[in-house]
């Protein structure tokens, strides 16, 4: 995983523009979601249950990695603006 920016050092051009780098990775990350969700389905239909729930398991960290980074993004980007 990548490591953890610290989005309080950052400037408002650099924040925007992370904000719309993450952004442009919603499709990477929403094909990647729906594989292992496709796996899944697959494995749950072929009655092989661990691997259901391993990739569901996936599935969820992923975006909950994506949801987590773009939502701190985010509140900077509102707390910036609030100030200012």
């Amino acid at each position: 995983m990548s490591t953890d920016k610290d989005y309080s050092k950052m400037t408002l051009d650099e924040l925007v523009a992370e904000e719309k780098k993450v952004q442009s990775q919603k499709i990477l990350t929403a094909a990647l979601i729906g594989l292992f969700i496709g796996v899944a389905f697959w494995s749950a239909i072929d009655k092989n249950f661990a691997n259901t729930g391993v990739m569901l398991l996936f599935a969820y960290i992923i975006s909950s990695i994506y949801n987590k980074k773009l939502k701190k993004i985010q509140a900077e980007i509102s707390r910036r603006n609030t100030v200012d």
